[in-house]
């Protein structure tokens, strides 16, 4: 569950993503105190005993004692005064407070397992982008697996209807050994992104794809021989082109004999563009749709008309800029002091705050929000950035990078311009953004705000990826920014599994 009992954290990491997770529900309550008024209560002990033990942190009154002397007094009486305050305000509370209890988390669980949808297997999950995609088009995740523990704390959270055990921390070549074993239900599709990095070579006498550097995309493969499903999507980085025609031919390959059938797969690929998704980002994203023989005899549909799906689909969408995402958050101002990335401010901003533009969304943030209105927004916090990056950015258009002439006399890196004149980059707000990776956690010079005169945040970078504003990213503060970088866009991810949907449903409907 989301909370493990204080008394069985184990080691550090249990220690710290407890204590986070204790934050987060504090901080919460609070900002919805704060956005609706309410004053913060105190209450005895043994009144909020209750309340913690539905939570998970306690299953036994003297497990209080142990809870007061982990957390420290100061942030125990906080603790205690939100849950105090969630008791009494529980119609406007609870509502924000779902995720951090165990006891409704097994409800949403419950509902989800008697839910008919279709199955899905998430692998190389990360933060939750593409598994997200096809869960908004009502798809059911029954199993989710990275080797990163803080993307499973991460995708945990902001996923309760899945139960602990199908959201796995472990490496892919123990969990391809027996990953039937983790679930009862058939899987009509998995979807994932394995990390591949040797392509650097493409001698036509060698196989590229079988580099060593390749090894955790054979494991998918064997995954997806074991779980035998029905679609594949598979997607990855634009260098994985070059051994396109060999993932092809790894495909085709696979072979399974299950009850006296025999599948088989055909496959198809094409390099997709986010902004052609509505997404507020130019991100290429190459995609493999592999397709089960049966399924394409039974449907008369190949791979092929998945994509040709997918541009039809996508004829007419709205293109979006990058101040589209930028709107209804509040401005900020970037701290001068290093090492204050995990402190609130009101002027650098907060891990959770609350969001006072609610009601003003403007079309793209109703699309990526489903329509939904948010009262809080997490993860808008500026980073650190010295006096002469300051300076810096305070020079820059949009537009400019770092051999600019209005920067030339300060920039500290001119002598590297020839290979890295990008490492500066001012953004335009009148476009779609760049794409976002996972160095911005290094630094965000190449993503300079083209208002501010700071780096986008944590959760303007989640915005571009079109993630909801609810969706919380956990862990230290530099590390968001890589989870929000490796991501595939939800939007993106929502467009795929869209054009997907039709097939799968019409099997898991009529049987």
């Amino acid at each position: 569950m989301i909370f493990q009992r204080v008394t069985e954290l184990q080691n550090n990491a249990d220690k710290n993503y407890f204590k986070e997770k204790i934050d987060i529900y504090t901080k919460i309550v609070f900002a919805v105190c704060k956005n609706s008024n309410l004053q913060l209560q105190m209450t005895s002990e043994e009144k909020c005993y209750i309340k913690l033990k539905e939570m998970g942190l306690v299953d036994g009154i003297e497990d209080m004692t142990r809870l007061k002397k982990f957390l420290m007094k100061d942030k125990y009486y906080d603790l205690l005064s939100a849950v105090a305050t969630e008791i009494l305000y529980s119609d406007i509370i609870s509502p924000f407070v779902l995720k951090l209890n165990n006891t409704r988390r097994l409800e949403m669980q419950k509902a989800e397992k008697e839910r008919k949808g279709i199955t899905l297997v998430d692998l190389f999950c990360g933060a939750g982008g593409l598994g997200l995609g096809f869960r908004q088009n009502g798809y059911k995740i029954v199993f989710a697996n990275d080797f990163e523990q803080l993307c499973i704390e991460t995708y945990r959270y902001n996923h309760p209807e899945i139960p602990d055990d199908r959201i796995v921390c472990d490496d892919i070549r123990k969990i391809s050994e027996d990953i039937d074993k983790y679930f009862s239900e058939s899987v009509d599709i998995v979807i994932g992104g394995p990390p591949c990095q040797g392509f650097s070579s493409a001698n036509k006498h060698h196989r590229v794809i079988d580099d060593p550097r390749n090894e955790l995309y054979k494991y998918f493969l064997r995954c997806v021989e074991k779980l035998c499903p029905k679609i594949v999507v598979m997607e990855n980085v634009k260098g994985m082109l070059k051994v396109a025609d060999q993932v092809v031919e790894d495909y085709e390959s696979i072979h399974v004999v299950r009850d006296k059938n025999k599948y088989s797969y055909s496959v198809a690929y094409r390099l997709l563009l986010s902004s052609d998704f509505s997404v507020a980002q130019s991100r290429e994203r190459l995609i493999y749709i592999a397709v089960r023989n049966d399924i394409s005899d039974k449907h008369n549909i190949k791979p092929e008309n998945i994509f040709t799906t997918i541009e039809h689909n996508n004829k007419g969408k709205p293109q979006y800029n990058l101040s589209s995402a930028l709107e209804g958050v509040r401005p900020l101002l970037a701290p001068h002091m290093m090492g204050v990335g995990e402190v609130d401010t009101e002027e650098g901003g907060r891990k959770i705050d609350v969001n006072p533009y609610e009601g003003t969304e403007n079309d793209y943030l109703k699309l990526i929000n489903e329509g939904r209105n948010m009262s809080l927004v997490f993860n808008h916090k500026a980073r650190y950035c010295s006096e002469l990056n300051q300076e810096i950015y305070s020079r820059m258009n949009p537009g400019d990078d770092a051999t600019d002439s209005k920067i030339a006399d300060i920039m500290p890196y001119a002598h590297r311009n020839d290979k890295f004149k990008d490492k500066y980059f001012r953004l335009y707000g009148d476009r779609p953004c760049r794409t976002i990776t996972a160095h911005l956690r290094s630094d965000c010079h190449s993503h300079i705000h083209p208002y501010e005169d700071r780096a986008i945040t944590p959760r303007e970078a989640a915005r571009v990826q079109s993630f909801p504003d609810d969706y919380l990213f956990m862990g230290p503060y530099l590390k968001t920014y890589i989870q929000i970088g490796n991501a595939v866009p939800v939007v993106m991810a929502r467009g795929i599994a869209e054009a997907i949907k039709p097939i799968l449903e019409d099997d898991v409907y009529e049987n």
